[in-house]
């Protein structure tokens, strides 16, 4: 072995205890469990499996900060955004606390927390177990990010292009490339594609029916995928769209003061269910190894049945009123007193307690689908 390359091997190593201490000790800085997920058990499938990071593209969903680089309207980085966060410290997450894909980098023992690609106090040994390139308001549409000047997600997909770059300045281009090939990728977007495209702007029902239109975001989420199966990437998780009309916001609009709206519901059911057999044909086609996450099912459960969850009030987010607040109108309001009893942090979206939910019956989904 080279010499140069004898160094990027003791920087990579160097990154992996600093990152995976839990990994190379046996020891866990947090609880057993996260829900139903043990997460001793989790670790060591993680290093069986050599899953070497956590890469993240999508919305607000999981975008912890990036928008805050970005002239841009949708913004989170003031409070009462961060309120559950460490040091109360509003990142840019649209939530109280930390995200879903948060939770299980800290379960996989990647750190507690995805960094955002766009952070400039980012160093290069951050980089090593996985980043997050999502941009909140994005789509699968890429009109749905024009419309609030946000990441579209071929232009996270070119970030990830300089991801690699730097990856391999750091430790090499063989290792950059297994990286890539580890990694646990996950995509967590759609919502926007719905509620601030084609239920509001005129252009898109113009040319699609609402069926052709979830067609349109399948395809693009195909193409866009095979761009990444390009760049090296072979273990894919999707997040399913959640149940919109079950959104305070979307309940305000649409006068369902006991019940959530149906035919966003619906939208939002039928759209998954394409996502779901355009996974089978990734799978198919290109050889990935993927998994589907349920949010639909996962957060109508938690709105159905909130005391099953420890939850209370599944009607109206903390913020402000919990009927219309999200993003700039949420700034400065006061909060709930008890954010851990909400599903919702804000009337879009859900709280730190309801992501951690989100990031249990993630895990087993990966469990089953990739990590078996």
């Amino acid at each position: 072995m080279a010499m140069r390359e004898k160094v990027l091997f003791v920087i990579f190593i160097m990154g992996l205890i600093s990152f995976c201490p839990s990994l190379m000790e046996g020891k866990m800085e947090n609880d057993d469990f996260i829900g139903e997920v043990n997460v001793k058990q989790l670790r060591k499938m993680a290093w069986k499996y050599n899953v070497t990071s956590l890469l993240v593209f999508g919305d607000s969903s999981v975008d912890p900060g990036n928008n805050n680089l970005l002239s841009t309207t949708m913004k989170s980085n003031f409070p009462p955004y961060g309120k559950d966060f460490f040091n109360a410290l509003p990142t840019g997450r649209f939530c109280d606390g930390r995200l879903a894909t948060d939770f299980i980098a800290e379960a996989l023992g990647f750190g507690e927390t995805v960094p955002a690609f766009l952070d400039r106090t980012l160093k290069p040994i951050d980089l090593l177990h996985g980043v997050s390139f999502a941009s909140a308001s994005s789509g699968y549409d890429d009109l749905t990010a024009n419309f609030s000047n946000v990441l579209s997600l071929p232009k996270q997909l070119e970030y990830l292009m300089h991801y690699k770059l730097h990856l391999s300045r750091q430790v090499g281009h063989e290792k950059a490339e297994k990286i890539i090939r580890n990694a646990i990728v996950v995509i967590s977007m759609g919502t926007n594609d719905f509620l601030e495209n084609y239920f509001l702007e005129p252009l898109r029902p113009k040319q699609f029916s609402l069926d052709q239109y979830q067609n349109f975001l399948v395809t693009s989420m195909y193409h866009n995928v095979q761009v990444m199966h390009r760049l090296g990437v072979r273990r894919l998780v999707v997040v399913g769209v959640p149940p919109l009309g079950c959104m305070p916001v979307v309940r305000t609009i649409t006068n369902q003061n006991t019940t959530c709206s149906k035919p966003f519901n619906q939208a939002a059911y039928a759209f998954n269910a394409k996502m779901k057999l355009n996974l089978a044909a990734i799978k198919a086609n290109l050889g990935m190894l993927t998994s589907f996450v349920d949010a639909y099912a996962i957060l109508q459960a938690a709105v159905q049945n909130p005391t099953a969850y420890g939850l209370k009030e599944t009607a109206k987010g903390c913020c402000g009123t919990g009927l219309v607040e999200y993003g700039e109108t949420c700034k400065g309001s006061t909060t709930c007193n008890d954010p851990e009893t909400y599903v919702f942090w804000d009337a879009v979206h859900p709280s730190q307690k309801m992501y951690k939910i989100l990031a249990a019956q993630a895990i087993l989904s990966v469990q089953q689908d990739i990590l078996s």
